[in-house]
């Protein structure tokens, strides 16, 4: 990925008649372009932007072209980050509107440019060159056929020698768009292409919160979740016209990239874990609690009994920290449309973690005083069933851990009222 790429609902409003009366200004086009004082904008391109001299002015013409060939009104907005090349004014000169973004990073850039856009449907592209903003027509004709988030597939378009590193292309890539249709069930084929298409909308929905590379996943993340309608379109990648290094750096941007994912996915990165601990760990606790127990030549006994219950410890807090998590994310509206854990906020009150934990912890407690009032009657001689403590000490700790857990969690959710169907449903 190159620095200059990149409730459920129904499509957007797709009327493609132009209307006058205009109040707003309008934004500056082409002198080629149809006149934006007596139409509306219905496209508008982004084009993230850092030093690209070279090439920014063969992108935003190649999309005023495909604005002519659609015979719709659209708009190229060049979001600066700083540059000192003159690409700023190259890209004026040519007929595009520049914004400038003061904050540093890809995300900040394309974001700048995207809330500055007037357009009904927004397509972000690099300013390298790599993407030929001619294909624009595909975009916007899956946008008519209802899809709010069009995905560029370099893939099935084609990659031209020497246009993406080998590593990128067999291994990178894949791996990362594999990761997340798995996790979130994307069902897209390429993650990080950089050319890519959504109504305005849905992105206001998605209310993206990253500054950096990872804003290319989080649009496709959370518009996984909240179910918008996604579709893809063959895209060519040809090689840059930079002539400089890219700012995309492999391995450091790859760990960014499986950070990104994994924070947004608590359930692979909490839950599951946690979950083959605390059974691991009970199942163990468990098959040794009558006594030692062999398998072929090796006898397993109480020191197997106490790593069985460091391991359900161990699961029972990855858990609980799994549930801060998801509670904390859906509170912070960064992990939409979770309808079961809705229903699950909605039932569950912190009486019931309150009458949970002190259920197990005072069942734990009282075995454990039944042990002590035995070894006490026996004058504190020798004592010999450590398995009955280890059994007892688990189910106490565990209830401790979730009482003071659920406190936590009510902590966490309690600004969910104001979250919980606070999306509007389209009406129509």
């Amino acid at each position: 990925m190159r620095f200059s790429r990149s409730p459920q609902t129904t499509a957007t409003n797709m009327n493609f008649e132009p209307k006058v009366g205009l109040k707003d200004p309008p934004a500056v086009a082409a002198p080629e372009t149809q006149d934006t004082a007596l139409h509306t904008i219905q496209v508008s391109v982004i084009i993230p932007c850092l030093n690209e001299a070279n090439s920014i002015a063969l992108c935003i013409d190649k999309a005023f072209a495909a604005f002519r060939k659609l015979g719709i009104c659209g708009e190229v907005v060049v979001s600066d980050n700083g540059s000192t090349d003159g690409s700023a004014e190259i890209a004026e000169l040519h007929g595009a509107r520049v914004v400038h973004a003061v904050l540093k990073g890809y995300g900040n850039a394309l974001r700048k440019g995207i809330e500055e856009a007037k357009g009904q449907f927004i397509v972000m592209g690099d300013a390298d060159d790599s993407y030929d903003f001619s294909q624009i027509p595909l975009f916007v004709a899956e946008w008519r056929a209802g899809s709010e988030l069009v995905m560029g597939n370099r893939f099935r378009g084609g990659v031209k020698p020497g246009a993406m590193p080998g590593l990128h292309k067999h291994l990178g890539n894949p791996a990362i768009t594999g990761i997340l249709n798995n996790f979130f069930h994307a069902g897209i084929g390429d993650a990080y292409c950089g050319m890519r298409g959504f109504t305005k909308r849905v992105y206001e929905r998605i209310d993206p919160r990253t500054t950096g590379m990872e804003f290319a996943l989080e649009l496709v993340i959370k518009a996984a979740k909240l179910g918008v309608p996604i579709s893809e379109v063959p895209v060519t990648l040809w090689p840059d016209k930079r002539g400089r290094r890219p700012h995309l750096r492999t391995f450091h941007d790859g760990w960014r990239s499986l950070r990104f994912m994994l924070l947004c996915a608590p359930n692979w990165l909490f839950l599951l874990p946690g979950v083959l601990l605390l059974t691991l760990g009970l199942g163990l606790v468990f098959w040794l609690f009558p006594g030692p127990r062999q398998v072929g030549r090796v006898v397993f006994d109480i020191h197997t009994m106490l790593f069985g219950m460091m391991f359900a410890l161990l699961g029972a807090q990855i858990i609980t920290i799994g549930l801060f998590a998801k509670v904390f994310s859906y509170a912070e509206r960064f992990a939409p449309n979770q309808l079961s854990l809705e229903r699950w906020l909605r039932r569950l009150r912190l009486e019931h973690g309150l009458i949970l934990g002190a259920g197990l912890a005072f069942s734990g407690s009282t075995g454990a005083f039944y042990l002590l009032w035995k070894w006490a009657a026996s004058d504190f001689g020798p004592f010999n069933d450590l398995r009955s403590v280890v059994f007892f000490s688990l189910w106490f700790f565990i209830g401790v851990q979730t009482i003071f857990s659920s406190f936590f969690l009510s902590m966490l959710g309690i600004s969910r009222g104001t979250y919980i169907g606070d999306y509007e449903k389209d009406p129509h």
